[in-house]
């Protein structure tokens, strides 16, 4: 398996990816990597790779590109002048069939636009959606979406976002029927935007969807739902807001069993459970975003993330090669997606950019339930 990964993106650059490259590859002896950069520094990276990933060299390839994408770069500018960048050239060898999947930690913007533009999109998708699983109670995880591809999103927006997240879980997860839910102000068909409302009827006219109707924001990490829909400004503030507080619930435990000499001895005894208690929060562990609906597997990688957080990106791409979920949304939405048909690409073929949105319409004034 060849994945391509942009590895001059992220606040660290080479450093982080190549190295993370590196030790995904330690890990799986089936991978191979295709590193696009600047070749004399990638290069100069992989040959200072400490002693236990060093063996991974061999099956590290160098694809000089000289140019690299700013993170306050303008989307648009990257689609006129952009050709050589390290994010460009793995998209374009991605597009071509010379790898399977890729990875970056670069500019959203600049991926979400480069992306839709080499690859298209499966379905009649208008526009792609981020998601990423977090943690849930007992161990489990929910597929949170969108993330910030869209920050506005309407109606037919939210149920495409829904009918892709439902998709994955069942085929990366294995889940026979994931319960889904959206994200509102409060489970009351009164409440929300007229898009949520909207989208909530839409839902509940599709057949065979364990839809639960809305989820209130504490709900997300409560397990009671496998996929959690919302538009991308939500997702985001959701994302970021959990994040910073699973560290800082992690350095508080860690600070209050340092305090005192009785605190760091129960400290001692409880070390296990709390290594284990971070490891489960750790937001590291969740790195990896999939940019769903594109006619090809594209992981983001949290611009912030280290080597080890890289490897957990490069380990989604694998895994979401292995289960062809492209295709498989593909096969699926063509049929549950009204005016998708004719339109599936499914990896081969011609690419397809022409939305087919479900119809909101009809859906007029909403007709309050009981819940």
């Amino acid at each position: 398996m060849r994945i391509a990964v942009d590895a001059m993106g992220g606040d660290l650059g080479p450093l982080a990816t190549v190295a993370g490259a590196a030790s995904a590859v330690v890990a799986d002896p089936h991978l191979e990597l295709r590193l696009y950069g600047p070749a004399g520094r990638l290069e100069d990276e992989i040959s200072r790779l400490p002693r236990h990933l060093a063996a991974a060299a061999s099956r590290l390839q160098v694809s000089d590109a000289p140019d690299v994408i700013r993170q306050d770069q303008r989307p648009s500018d990257v689609l006129r002048h952009g050709a050589n960048t390290s994010m460009a050239r793995m998209l374009g060898d991605l597009a071509k069939g010379e790898a399977e999947a890729g990875v970056s930690a670069g500019n959203t913007g600049a991926l979400m636009a480069l992306s839709r533009r080499a690859l298209g999109t499966v379905a009649g998708i208008p526009r792609p959606a981020i998601s990423t699983a977090i943690p849930t109670r007992r161990e489990g995880r929910c597929y949170l979406l969108d993330l910030g591809a869209n920050v506005e999103a309407s109606a037919d927006r939210l149920v495409d976002f829904a009918l892709m997240g439902e998709a994955m879980a069942r085929h990366i997860d294995g889940l026979p029927s994931p319960r889904l839910a959206l994200i509102n102000v409060g489970v009351e068909g009164t409440k929300g935007t007229v898009s949520v409302q909207q989208a909530d009827e839409l839902l509940r006219r599709l057949p065979d969807l364990n839809y639960l109707g809305f989820i209130e924001g504490d709900g997300i990490f409560s397990g009671e739902a496998d996929v959690v829909v919302c538009d991308g400004f939500v997702g985001n503030v959701v994302l970021k807001a959990s994040e910073g507080l699973a560290r800082m619930l992690v350095q508080r435990v860690q600070s209050a069993f340092g305090a005192h000499w009785s605190g760091r001895l129960v400290g001692l005894l409880a070390r296990p459970a709390l290594r284990r208690l971070k490891n489960e929060l750790d937001p590291v562990r969740y790195n990896g975003a999939s940019l769903l609906g594109l006619d090809g597997i594209v992981i983001k990688s949290h611009g912030s993330a280290d080597a080890t957080g890289f490897h957990y990106a490069v380990g989604r791409a694998v895994q979401e090669v292995r289960h062809d979920l492209p295709r498989r949304l593909a096969a699926e939405l063509v049929h549950c997606r009204p005016g998708a048909a004719g339109v599936v690409s499914a990896g081969k073929g011609p690419r397809h950019h022409a939305p087919a949105p479900v119809s909101t319409t009809a859906v007029g004034d909403r007709q309050q339930e009981q819940r």
